[in-house]
């Protein structure tokens, strides 16, 4: 073998060597080590934008044509990324989809091991019954569904409502660590309180409850209200005009939803924020390590993923897979919903960003 050349010369002997590694099941190392490890991530998922106005549409005719009930479970329409091989992942770990609930309708309770959120852009008028406990749904809420809790939905009103639900289930099904149980086939509380239980107990600025001292793994919260969201960002763009260090960078307010009894994540595999740009705010250029997804609750701008730039307004949704470069810029007001796994990539230390503009900030986290 050529010392500057690390492929073998082809031989008889070494064809029958590669016919026996196929026949029992080996790979070897020098054949595939370019694609195990590149010289950074080379996501197979691409970066790719789902027009609210298309999504919307088709929510509202599978609502006409497809029943909501034990067996389907859910009327949901799951965001297959174009490079993820034709399954609904948005990216390798993380599921969205739009779900959509018809007027009067109920979805059965179940319940199983991953994660689960929701998100609603625009509606009212459903509440989630998680563990029991019903929970209003309501424009710019975030509700929780932890993993093993049961839950399941009903619509009070004549009207549709349809949302974005997020789960951790291409990073469990990869895993093999899902378990799924059905529950009640309506829900076991119809209910239609202003504010669940565990909002009464939880959500009163800096007060835990004494009989709630105990951490738990994913928040005890039901319910994050857009109220208290919309206000967080509000006073920090009101504190950056009179000079006080409250954004995360000039015209760029941000909350992170955190779980309470840990101040930490509000699951252990999902992370939620929120972000706000003034009008004509851009963010810097950056890649991260991970997976992110965003949907735009307000207003209208551009998001540059990779070498492409798209233009998104209300309703869109847009995944940026691992260390793609990407930044944002506000045409108006812009509003966003983001979720992530940074989680699972923080607490196994494969965490890495950077920053255009930053100097010495891969490590860093993001």
């Amino acid at each position: 073998m050529d010392a500057h050349n690390s492929q073998p010369e082809d031989t008889a002997e070494l064809r029958q060597l590669y016919a026996d590694f196929e026949r029992t099941h080996i790979k070897p190392l020098w054949t595939q080590i370019g694609n195990l490890m590149p010289r950074h991530p080379m996501p197979q998922a691409v970066p790719y934008l789902w027009k609210w106005s298309e999504l919307y549409p088709m929510a509202k005719r599978s609502g006409d044509l497809v029943p909501v009930g034990r067996g389907g479970e859910r009327r949901a329409l799951g965001l297959a990324n174009p490079g993820l091989g034709g399954n609904a992942y948005i990216s390798p770990t993380l599921w969205c989809a739009i779900q959509y609930l018809g007027p009067r309708e109920t979805a059965p309770e179940h319940r199983h091991s991953q994660n689960a959120f929701r998100f609603v852009v625009e509606g009212e008028g459903v509440w989630t019954v998680v563990n029991g406990d019903p929970v209003r749904m309501s424009r710019g809420d975030f509700l929780l569904t932890p993993g093993w809790h049961f839950h399941g939905h009903h619509n009070d009103t004549d009207q549709p409502m349809a949302w974005i639900d997020g789960l951790d289930i291409p990073f469990s099904y990869q895993n093999d660590v899902g378990f799924f149980e059905f529950g009640s086939d309506r829900v076991t509380d119809y209910a239609t309180p202003q504010y669940s239980r565990g909002e009464r107990l939880w959500c009163h600025p800096g007060l835990r409850p004494l009989s709630g001292l105990q951490n738990t793994v994913s928040s005890p919260i039901g319910a994050y209200r857009w109220e208290h969201t919309d206000n967080a960002l509000t006073q920090q763009l009101l504190l950056e005009e009179e000079g006080v260090p409250a954004t995360v960078g000039p015209g760029h307010a941000a909350i992170r939803y955190i779980n309470p009894t840990t101040g930490g994540d509000v699951m252990p595999t999902i992370r939620a924020e929120f972000h706000r740009l003034r009008e004509g705010t851009k963010t810097p250029l950056r890649r991260d390590v991970g997976s992110t997804v965003f949907q735009v609750f307000e207003g209208r701008g551009n998001v540059v993923m990779g070498d492409k730039t798209y233009r998104v307004e209300k309703g869109d949704i847009f995944v940026i897979p691992s260390w793609v470069a990407w930044s944002l810029e506000a045409e108006t007001m812009f509003d966003l919903f983001r979720f992530s796994d940074a989680p699972i990539i923080e607490r196994l230390n494969f965490n890495r960003s950077w920053v255009e503009g930053q100097d010495g900030n891969e490590g860093k986290n993001g």
